[in-house]
């Protein structure tokens, strides 16, 4: 006979460990659990939860704290498994659902309505434009989003707008920023919500926090009503969110029954306001009260090899929870590390490894995953796995091609080609905003009806208020003048121009928000594929002609993002792309890491504090963990940025990774010329202080790095003649064995002594050459 639901199987406890069992079963005062990757923390909350349930608690008493409505879900399927409907009835959900669940009982206490409003990101950005309209503020200095966020962060940290006001480093940070009266605006905000009787998401917990914080009686009957409070992904928690949660555990009223589950080594959410403070300051805060610590270590995820890279790196961090991660998963495969030249070469070895570990070791494609820093990154990867026939998705995101930043570019692309494109046309014509409006547009469309001709055409001849016509007749001007450009120049040039003069490029760059940073990025991206498709295969094999222009290069995009419904869209058998911050709490048989370079991964932006750095060496921490069985890092020597080419140094990242555990730095076959350094080794030299040795020619297994960008200079084409020794960024050094073709298609045969098919056939019009003396 089955167990009834509503009892609990005698052997629920049975498949914990020594540790988790201990965690599970300590219910009364402050307990920290600090779970490693893949040791079984959501199994150790939930079955806490579980087991106060069935000693007695009443299930409406326990408060669990969760990031997400699926976290919360899920935590309430597993619990209603082994206490049945009893489940249901435990306060159990995020931080903001549950707080504006208290406030809509005690909203009347700090002058709210109990059916207060909860404005949305839009709701947010517009009240802000409106105050921005009322006190005559240029909206392109003053933005919303980047106003939006200031506020937000102030909210976090506790900051109200008095406060603000006379906090002399925010206002300081402000003015260097070109937005000296952020603090009225901040006031004003705050004013005109409280009117309307509304609050933001941030206002969910700021108020509860007032509320608190001023009505010691209400928080007195919540402190008696939740004797049990649980925070799930303790270390992703701001200052706001802890001082909420302190503030329910205060004595005397609560029993101080309070356990944090979390690990400080995957706190990597401090854009989002988390600091990792709280969770390394815990058991500090709660020493007095008999704090107890349980430190799950066994990881059942990942092999010996993946937990030894993982704990390795992490041990470099400065602060942090001591804890030595350990699997008896068995050593499993080693690392790989891959090096290529340039980043279309990582997109091509990426692919082919996942075929060969497809073949070989038989995963499906849902078994792999690529994770990058930036989601820009995903162009490449996206590119190369679509020729390579693999089906993908990007998770946490759209496709590249399909982001609005990189729709908006490739539709004045279309236009300059097509001017007949009357969707391109419609996306470009007031975009970024240049005062011709939807009435204007609509007087173009009509025009173009009543007399057949493209809306192009009668945007030159509509009858438009003065002030428009004048930006009308700079938008054409922009458009002919770039349309003179498709016969003779290639992609690069005619997008390089086309980026500039449409405002586009400064409207992203003067975008200073978390997102606009990352609208830039895949904008910029966006220009470097364009650079590299013109300076990729201009070597010829053949006797066709590369062809470098825009409408090739439109042609191609437009191949690349013609979704295959049925192996793209609905498959669920597909490889997954995704940031690392998407990654975290996922796992995959299988796990590449890319672009591990300086600059890229770490990133530039956390390379000038020691906490930055920290927390970029936790977010390469995740990556590793989301590894079961093979972890494959990759990086080129060389990569696109802002339309050039610049050499790489491998991540300082990957100097970390014990020796032992890697199985060798794979690359491009090349031949080597007197002495040199494997880069990852004399990255190690500079983290360490310990010299690589030296490999001697003949036996070197890395290629050394080729010219550096800055000392190149391209000479005149007429220069270039048989006999002349040239360089070449990508391929080095070489000799010109013969120059043929006509004057305007001009190709020389070149012998790159380095390369294993040494001979090259290159398109000088477009090859960039330097010649030696």
């Amino acid at each position: 006979m089955s167990t009834p639901a509503t009892q609990t199987p005698p052997n629920y406890l049975d498949g914990l460990n020594d540790v988790q069992r201990a965690a599970v079963t300590t219910t009364e005062g402050p307990v920290l659990v600090v779970a490693g990757p893949g040791s079984g923390k959501t199994r150790v909350l939930t079955f806490r939860i579980a087991h106060l349930i069935e000693k007695g608690a009443a299930p409406w008493e326990i408060l669990a704290l969760t990031f997400t409505n699926k976290a919360a879900r899920e935590m309430k399927e597993r619990i209603s498994k082994v206490v049945g409907n009893r489940a249901g009835n435990i306060w159990a959900g995020t931080f903001h659902s549950l707080f504006a669940r208290i406030l809509r009982v005690e909203a009347k206490h700090i002058g709210y309505p109990s059916n207060f409003t909860i404005y949305d990101t839009d709701d947010t950005k517009s009240l802000i434009n409106q105050i921005l309209k009322e006190m005559n503020l240029d909206k392109k200095v003053y933005q919303a989003n980047a106003i939006k966020n200031r506020i937000s962060s102030a909210k976090s940290s506790l900051i109200t707008p008095k406060l603000y006001s006379a906090n002399e480093q925010l206002l300081a940070e402000d003015k260097a920023a070109n937005m000296p009266l952020v603090y009225k605006i901040y006031t004003a905000y705050v004013n005109r919500c409280k009117k309307a009787g509304a609050m933001d998401f941030d206002d969910l917990l700021f108020r509860l926090f007032e509320l608190f914080q001023n009505h010691p009686d209400v928080v007195g009957k919540y402190r008696k009503k939740f004797k049990y409070v649980l925070v799930d992904e303790f270390q992703d928690t701001n200052t706001l969110q802890y001082a909420i949660v302190k503030k329910l555990v205060q004595y005397p009223d609560s029993p101080r029954n309070i356990c944090v589950v979390g690990d400080d080594a995957q706190s990597i959410y401090a854009f989002r306001g988390a600091t990792i403070q709280n969770i390394l300051d815990f058991e500090q805060d709660f020493s007095q009260f008999g704090i107890q610590t349980f430190k799950l270590e066994q990881n059942y995820r990942s092999t010996e090899n993946i937990v030894a890279t993982a704990n390795a790196v992490i041990s470099n961090n400065r602060r942090q929870i001591q804890k030595k991660i350990w699997s008896d998963k068995g050593l499993g495969e080693k690392i790989k590390v891959i090096r290529e030249m340039d980043d279309s070469g990582e997109g091509r070895r990426v692919a082919d490894t996942i075929l060969e570990q497809k073949n070989r070791h038989h995963l499906a494609n849902e078994d792999i995953a690529i994770l990058y820093r930036t989601n820009a990154q995903s162009r490449i990867f996206e590119e190369y796995l679509r020729r390579f026939n693999i089906a993908y998705r990007v998770y946490g995101g759209m496709s590249f091609y399909q982001r609005k930043e990189v729709k908006d570019m490739v539709a004045y692309l279309r236009l300059v080609v097509n001017p007949n494109d009357e969707e391109a046309f419609r996306r470009t014509i007031n975009y970024p905003k240049r005062g011709i409006g939807g009435t204007s547009v609509a007087k173009v469309i009509t025009l173009a009806g009543q007399q057949n001709m493209t809306a192009f055409d009668a945007l030159k001849h509509v009858n438009l208020p003065t002030r428009t016509r004048h930006k009308a007749d700079g938008f054409i001007d922009m458009i002919e003048k770039a349309r003179t450009k498709v016969d003779t120049a290639d992609a690069y040039e005619i997008a390089d121009l086309v980026a500039k003069r449409s405002g586009l490029l400064d409207l992203y760059r003067n975008d200073t928000s978390i997102e606009g940073m990352a609208r830039l990025e895949n904008f910029q991206s966006l220009l470097d594929g364009i650079k590299s498709f013109v300076e990729e295969d201009t070597v010829i094999d053949t006797e066709t002609l590369p062809d470098k222009s825009l409408a090739t290069y439109l042609q191609n995009i437009a191949l690349l993002t013609d979704f295959d419904s049925d192996t793209s869209q609905n498959s669920t058998d597909v490889v997954t792309l995704m940031s690392v911050h998407a990654a975290k709490g996922l796992e995959y048989k299988s796990v590449f890491v890319v672009g591990l370079e300086e600059k890229l991964f770490p990133s530039w932006m956390s390379m000038d504090s020691l906490d930055g750095m920290d927390e970029e060496r936790r977010l390469f921490y995740v990556a590793i963990t989301r590894a079961e069985q093979f972890l494959t890092l990759s990086y080129a020597n060389t990569r696109y940025r802002y339309g050039k080419m610049v050499m790489n140094e491998p991540s300082r990242f990957l100097a970390e990774i014990p020796a032992d555990a890697i199985e060798s730095t794979t690359h491009s076959r090349t031949r080597s010329q007197g002495h040199e350094y494997d880069p990852v080794q004399r990255q190690r030299a500079r983290v360490t202080g310990i010299t690589p040795p030296v490999r001697a020619r003949g036996t070197a297994k890395f290629a050394k790095p080729k010219i550096d960008p800055a000392d190149f200079k391209p000479s005149p084409i007429a220069d270039i003649e048989a006999g002349a020794r040239v360089l070449h960024l990508k391929f080095g050094e070489g000799r010109v064995t013969k120059v043929d073709g006509g004057a305007g298609n001009r190709i020389a045969t070149i012998h790159f002594s380095d390369l294993p098919q040494p001979e090259k056939r290159i398109m000088l019009k477009f090859a960039k050459l330097q010649v030696m003396p």
